[in-house]
């Protein structure tokens, strides 16, 4: 297998640059820009900071995966899978604890990178990281009622965990604003719609024009994001996070859960990209540059970034090939930033609000969710619809942590049904003459056949393995064997015991390269003897019967 490189993509595709690719690539960046400007304001405020941080962190983490990371094509930035988790950490630590997450899960995201662990995320079971979308997007959207609605919660109303507020909204549903609502479903329909018309310009900036003119237009009375927050078009300010043990323990969980969810979208974005291109990305190089690119972001006033599916193929859709692209996106968006950021206190929030209800909608996968439910094992269907459950309930961390517990409990467990000891039958051709293609086995020898990974999980089924006063000699059969742990080598031994203690021989027959290896080095192919591992069960069947000749 091909070692992955710790280089930057950017600089191999640099060497068979040309003018053709430029412009494809400052034509697909300036159009990811477009995209990304309405979704960044978005997510930001479901995230709980202000409009400009999305900015910022789309800007500053942009900028530096494009240019160290190991993908083509990826386009990085603020993304919904982190908008819940965000919205938690402001709540509890402040934009202060946000930044330290942050930067701790930006340097955890480059060990991870030189330590080689990007291929470890293909060991979370796909039923995990569906489910955990799913809930994201199931949360994202509660979180975007009110707005939607135009509710007016009583200060001091909590609403951070997801049961805090669908309680709120119930408790305050008689305050909508039917003015709000006319504007959401409007925005909602152009998105919905838009794309049937036209696929050059994004939807979501087409809905951010209407709802601003049919707010102004029509004198409503709808909040937007001027109303509740103060805009500002100056350039990310440099901001060193406050640093203290207190803080460290405080935000230590919440930096972890920021890391594995960067690693684990980043790669999955990765990973579509390379199927819609057919290329290869370095996801060492790639975590490596999603945890600079995060650290970069919190120091510049932003918040956690990861590479976006929707954005990464949208640039692949208009032609961005290199990193340059994703490059330019920035650029853009920092000129936007100067000129246009003052506009964005125009913006309603019932448009925000149905602009984040696509994005949940585009990230549940609720067809695929569907098709799991239909068709995979009850185990995993088990895990798929807990992760959802614990996703919205509580949160990500959560989640994960049970979901992947919970997995591997029940690998573990169908992995033990699979293995099998079974022993051989008898045949006496005397008796049974039409037999002729079953071995003959002397009555003196047992044959057991062994198939499946011996683990602990059934290491206790050697206890099983009994004999007769005139067995003399036992043959393992172990050629469906292909790994062997600890516990069930401790098995093996214990069984040795009591073969010894009644005088009978052990055999075994085909042991494959990873089982003999824990064999040998726990010393017990000295202890058998070596001449007892023969290399096919027909000779394995003569050595035995040669050993106790009448």
């Amino acid at each position: 297998m091909k070692k992955d490189k710790l280089k930057p993509m950017l600089f191999s595709v640099i060497k068979t640059y040309d003018a053709k690719k430029c412009v494809t690539d400052i034509i697909s960046g300036i159009i990811v820009a477009i995209i990304a400007l309405p979704l960044s304001i978005a997510l930001a405020l479901a995230s709980g900071v202000g409009p400009e941080q999305g900015i910022y962190t789309a800007i500053v983490a942009g900028f530096i995966i494009s240019f160290l990371g190991g993908s083509r094509v990826q386009i990085a930035g603020p993304t919904a899978a982190f908008a819940t988790i965000v919205a938690g950490i402001v709540a509890k630590n402040g934009m202060e604890g946000l930044a330290l997450a942050t930067v701790i899960a930006g340097i955890l995201l480059v060990i991870m990178g030189f330590l080689r662990l990007g291929s470890l995320i293909r060991f979370i079971p796909y039923t995990i990281t569906t489910g955990f979308t799913a809930g994201i997007a199931v949360t994202i959207l509660i979180g975007q009622i009110k707005d939607f609605l135009g509710l007016v919660y009583p200060k001091g109303t909590e609403t951070i965990e997801t049961v805090d507020k669908i309680r709120a909204i119930a408790d305050n549903i008689s305050t909508i604003n039917y003015q709000t609502v006319i504007v959401g479903v409007v925005c909602l329909a152009i998105l919905i719609v838009w794309p049937y018309i036209s696929g050059k310009i994004p939807g979501s900036l087409i809905a951010v024009i209407a709802g601003v003119l049919m707010v102004k237009g029509f004198n409503m009375d709808v909040l937007t994001i001027g109303n509740l927050y103060s805009i500002s078009n100056e350039l990310p300010p440099f901001t060193m996070p406050e640093f203290s043990i207190t803080m460290v323990r405080n935000v230590a969980p919440d930096a972890v859960t920021i890391a594995i969810l960067a690693a684990i979208e980043s790669l999955l974005s990765c990973v579509v990209a390379d199927g819609m291109i057919n290329s290869h990305h370095r996801s060492n190089m790639e975590l490596i540059a999603q945890g600079a690119g995060n650290i970069g972001s919190a120091l510049f006033g932003g918040i956690p970034a990861t590479g976006a599916i929707a954005r990464t193929a949208a640039n692949i859709k208009n032609g961005g090939r290199t990193p340059i692209a994703g490059i330019i996106h920035s650029i853009v968006l920092i000129l936007v930033l100067i000129l246009l950021m003052p506009y964005a206190a125009l913006i309603p929030m019932p448009t925000i609000a149905a602009i984040l209800f696509m994005v949940a909608y585009n990230m549940c996968q609720w067809r695929v969710f569907t098709h799991l439910c239909k068709t995979s094992p009850k185990s995993d269907i088990i895990v798929l619809v807990l992760t959802f459950i614990l996703t919205v309930v509580f949160d990500l961390v959560v989640a994960i942590e049970i979901g992947m517990i919970i997995a591997c409990v029940l690998f573990m467990k169908r992995m033990s049904d699979e293995s099998v000891i079974s022993g051989w039958k008898y045949y006496d051709p005397d008796e049974d003459p039409d037999g002729p293609e079953l071995r003959a086995i002397p009555k003196h020898v047992r044959i057991y056949e062994i198939s499946g990974p011996m683990f602990f999980g059934d290491a206790d089924r050697l206890a099983g393995v009994h004999f007769k006063d005139f067995t003399k000699v036992i043959i393992f059969r172990m050629r469906g064997v292909p790994a062997l742990d600890a516990s069930a080598m401790h098995a093996m031994e214990m069984l040795c015991d009591r073969c010894e203690k009644a005088g009978i021989h052990l055999v075994f027959s085909h042991v494959n390269e990873q089982p003999m290896k824990t064999m040998e080095k726990s010393g017990f192919v000295d202890r058998v003897g070596r001449e007892n591992f023969r290399p096919h069960i027909d000779d394995a069947i003569e050595w035995a019967s040669e050993m106790y000749k009448d």
